[in-house]
């Protein structure tokens, strides 16, 4: 075996590529035929848009795992563990099996370069065969088509709302990146559609692959029932009423294509509507509008949000809890490559102080840099350099009555937590 620990697997991979993301399936496709991969699960789900995408796979596979189905799922990009990326039945995938998926991929990829990104995509598909499970829960990682994910053909495609993100892979308005989200679907294969806009280019791919689409607000609904955290389902003559499980007033909608999903595969006219809702109990999902426990007197929230949609959501969620007498604080650390000025737009009605964080990572952005990108929108109250410093400013400065919200990038929540993680 070339190394020994999941680390020095990594940290190769990260150098073994000179780019971080080439799109395209030709190498890894390559790789996948040498390595016999062909059916991986009895049945797999392609979840791609993009956002809800975490939310979507973590509903799916704790609604399947209880059950009573074997289930896998891979997702991206992690928060703290690399292993997060790969659960078999709810479990993170274990150090050994990684590196022995690496070392396989290693071997049958000769002198095929791959990205980082590609050797996991490979690694988690590679042992997602191994097991067979009843299903297999596979979340695209940037756009669809060129993605290494879309070598594996899916038996239902979930496509969450699609908004304006990675422009510089997938381009600049709905159309063109909605075109490339739909590069997942296979003719003939049912998708849930869980945007109630689809974008025409989209729908076009539909039409012409004769896909038996479930569109939210169309096919399926919603409607609130006077409980915070309740609500009823609908689609056709099936009616269901149903509890929110995870944080944050878009959940709603989230969970609402994932039950279209599950309806569309299993047919939850056969369950009682107490077994559907309570097989969804448990569901969770680190950094998507998170409390968190800090030393700070402050409601502390974690969200790895990082395009206009998310900052939209965050904005509802955050009008809905804030307190009379409280502020509202974002703590902001944001990648180079997204329209940063338009994430913080959605939030300036909302957020009562600014304090911005330098990402010293690729593609980070340090806090000056940020400041001038959004300086029409806000002055900002602190310019910090890392997060044990945001922390130690917090723990100082906020009180009970104040909410604080962490936020524009995975990178930001990862450090965050780190810090928070070393003061408790």
């Amino acid at each position: 075996m070339r190394f020994d620990s999941l680390d020095e697997w990594l940290n190769w991979q990260l150098s073994l590529h000179s780019q971080t993301i080439e799109l395209g399936l030709e190498r890894v496709s390559t790789v996948a035929k040498r390595l016999g991969i062909d059916k991986i699960a009895t049945t797999v789900i392609t979840v791609a848009g993009t956002n809800g995408k975490g939310s979507t796979v973590a509903s799916y596979e704790t609604w399947l795992h209880a059950a009573g189905y074997s289930v896998a799922s891979y997702t991206s990009p992690h928060l703290l563990s690399y292993n997060e990326r790969i659960k078999f039945d709810l479990q993170l995938v274990v150090d050994h099996d990684l590196c022995t998926a690496f070392e396989a991929i290693d071997q049958a990829r000769d002198d095929i370069v791959l990205t980082y990104f590609e050797f996991g995509t490979l690694a988690a598909i590679w042992l997602i065969q191994q097991r067979q499970p009843d299903f297999a829960i596979l979340e695209v990682g940037l756009g669809g088509r060129l993605d290494a994910v879309n070598i594996i053909d899916a038996d239902l495609v979930h496509l969450t709302s699609i908004g304006i993100d990675h422009q510089n892979w997938l381009g600049n308005s709905r159309e063109k990146i909605g075109f490339e989200k739909a590069g997942v679907l296979r003719k003939g294969i049912p998708v849930i559609c869980n945007d109630a806009e689809l974008p025409q280019s989209v729908q076009r791919e539909i039409t012409r692959l004769n896909c038996a689409c479930q569109q939210y607000q169309r096919e399926f609904s919603v409607q609130s029932i006077g409980q915070a955290d309740k609500f009823i389902w609908q689609s056709g003559e099936l009616t269901l009423e149903l509890s929110q499980v995870l944080p944050g007033i878009h959940q709603r909608q989230n969970l609402a294509g994932v039950v279209a999903g599950l309806n569309r595969l299993l047919d939850l006219s056969g369950f009682d509507n107490s077994t559907i809702e309570k097989n969804f109990e448990g569901t969770e999902l680190a950094g998507r509008f998170q409390k968190i426990q800090t030393r700070s007197a402050a409601e502390v929230y974690i969200d790895v949000g990082h395009n206009q949609d998310a900052a939209r959501a965050l904005a509802k969620n955050l009008s809905v809890i804030r307190k009379p007498q409280g502020r509202v604080v974002v703590l902001l650390g944001m990648l180079n490559d997204k329209d940063n000025a338009a994430f913080v737009a959605e939030l300036t009605s909302v957020v009562d102080n600014w304090w911005l964080m330098t990402l010293d990572v690729d593609r980070g952005l340090d806090a000056a840099s940020l400041a001038k990108r959004v300086s029409d929108q806000l002055n900002p109250d602190n310019r910090l350099d890392n997060a044990n410093q945001a922390l130690d400013h917090a723990l100082l400065s906020l009180g009970n009555q104040d909410i604080m919200l962490v936020t524009g990038s995975f990178v930001t929540v990862e450090h965050f937590l780190l810090a928070n993680s070393r003061g408790i």
